[in-house]
């Protein structure tokens, strides 16, 4: 299955890197504030991105993973959250829209699933999310007159460089979808929650709140466990590619 487009649609997560890829594209980028923004429009945010081989389209193709087209909405939604330039609220806000996704695609794992330990982490991981969204939304709430503390615009910053490469790390890992629906959750949550920890160990490394960085290290504890379990599990299951 074809997944270059939600590839481009991770790209749109670099919203925490508004330098522009400084070329002709610079004139698209007006186009990136709303949830219908292209997937190309997006990836001009980027800086340093290689856009070569990308499908410039704007959703997943039809047919694909439902999965997949979870994966790609939410990423045009963290890309329609523009940072503030402080590290505890913009991770809250990014990590917000990616706990958001994660439902959705527990959902969707419980309406199409079979496999009944795929079922059982679904299920985990949406009560775990559901808990941690409502403490994320307080954290957003609280924090959105946090003063400046890192510069969003610069590629080398420190906060938006390990950003940016939690980003770079899921396109890079990005599986191809296939029939069996318990193959595809496995596969795209595990590229999922490894963006997770990344942005959380980002957080951990640079943010201020404690209260978030509580968070960000639970994070980090409870879906690296998963993320092994999701491992063994497709080891255990080639078959089902």
């Amino acid at each position: 299955m074809n997944t270059s487009a939600f590839l481009l649609a991770a790209l749109c997560a670099g919203s925490l890197l508004t330098t522009s890829c400084n070329n002709d594209n610079a004139a698209d980028t007006t186009a990136t504030t709303t949830e219908t923004t292209t997937a190309a429009d997006g990836a001009h945010d980027m800086a340093g991105m290689d856009h070569a081989g990308m499908d410039h389209g704007s959703a997943a193709p039809a047919g694909s993973s439902p999965q997949l087209v979870a994966m790609n909405e939410m990423m045009q939604k963290m890309h329609a959250t523009k940072p503030k330039g402080n590290t505890d609220h913009d991770f809250a806000h990014h990590m917000l829209e990616h706990h958001k996704g994660a439902v959705v695609m527990a959902d969707l794992q419980l309406r199409d699933g079979k496999d009944a330990t795929m079922r059982r982490m679904a299920e985990q991981i949406k009560a775990d999310q559901q808990r941690e969204i409502a403490e994320l939304e307080a954290a957003a709430t609280r924090l959105d007159i946090a003063p400046t503390n890192y510069q969003p615009n610069n590629p080398a910053d420190p906060f938006t460089s390990k950003m940016k490469a939690s980003m770079d790390g899921m396109m890079q890992n990005m599986p191809k979808t296939v029939a069996d629906p318990d193959m595809n959750f496995n596969m795209l949550m595990t590229v999922h929650h490894q963006s997770a920890v990344d942005m959380a160990k980002a957080e951990l490394a640079h943010g201020k709140d404690t209260k978030l960085k509580e968070l960000a290290q639970q994070i980090i504890t409870t879906q690296e466990k998963e993320i092994a379990d999701f491992k063994a599990w497709h080891n255990q299951n080639a078959d089902k590619m």
